[in-house]
This record gives structure tokens, C-alpha cells and sequence, in this order.
């Protein structure tokens, strides 16, 4: 019997950099400068004009394609949707969502609030749900670490 679960997942952080540091980062091609888990990101070959696919590879063999559903440089995020992955998915889909907010007042001031999102299918588990957090803070305090050094 499976467990009921919300099939979405949301995980922020504040970074310790101006959002220009942060959202420098922030695309799709790019995500192996940061996370640790992706050993390489690129571009998908043959992927039509009109969309951005790339394939990240990460260190433990799994190999997704994420084609990029929206950007906006003016409000500063990307949402982005998985297309394909090797082993398969235990799910049929899920769209992630990662924004930037610049922080302005109060002890954060002139840091950045990174929130990311995953939004399943209603066949994902719980355990998806809980892997899914679990990868997102560790790319955001992957993220941090980079974004930091500037």
C-alpha cells in the first residue's frame, strides 16, 4: 500500500551574495558549475531551435534531459521540466521551478532568496518527494559555496 503524499516539493535558502553573484548561475547548461552531484551539463544535440534541452549527468549514473520551459531575466527564474532519464523515472513527470528574489532590508541585506520548487506527478511517492528535497538543499548550499566566491 503506498503512503499519501503531497506531490510537491519546495526548498530555499538565503545566499550570502547579490542576486547578480547568484543568478550568473542559474542556467540549465551551467548547474554542473555548482552542484557537486552533476559530473557535466550540455547542451542536447539535435534538440529543435526553439528549445533549450540539456542532459546532466550526474556522478551516480543517472543521466537526465531537462528542457527549459520559461525563463525570465526580468523576474529571475527558470522552470525547467525533465524529458527523459536513465534508469527511467518511477513517476510520469515533474516540473522545477527555481527563482531568485534580491533580500533588501534587515540583517540579510544584499544577499539573495533562492527558492526551487518540484511539482510531480500524482504518481510520484514519497520517497520521490523526499529525494527530491534532499537534492535540492544540497544544490543550494552547493550553489552558496559558489555563488559566495565572487
Amino acid at each position: 500500500m503506498s503512503i499519501p503524499t503531497s506531490t510537491s516539493v519546495v526548498e530555499s535558502a538565503v545566499i550570502k551574495a547579490p542576486l547578480s553573484h547568484v543568478w550568473h548561475h542559474i542556467k540549465l547548461q551551467d548547474f554542473s558549475k555548482f552542484w557537486s552531484a552533476i559530473s557535466k551539463s550540455e547542451y542536447v544535440k539535435g534538440a529543435n531551435e526553439e528549445t533549450d534541452v540539456v542532459k546532466w549527468s550526474f556522478k551516480d549514473g543517472t543521466v537526465l534531459e531537462v528542457k527549459q520551459e520559461e525563463h525570465s531575466t526580468i523576474n529571475h527564474y527558470i522552470t525547467y521540466s525533465v524529458i527523459s532519464s536513465q534508469p527511467e523515472l518511477s513517476y510520469s513527470s515533474v516540473v522545477s521551478t527555481v527563482r531568485l528574489y534580491p533580500v533588501t532590508s534587515g540583517e540579510a541585506e544584499g544577499s539573495t532568496f533562492v527558492e526551487w520548487t518540484g511539482n510531480f506527478s500524482s504518481d510520484a511517492d514519497a520517497g520521490v518527494i523526499q529525494d527530491a528535497k534532499f537534492k535540492r538543499r544540497e544544490a543550494l548550499a552547493d550553489l552558496a559555496k559558489v555563488a559566495a566566491k565572487k
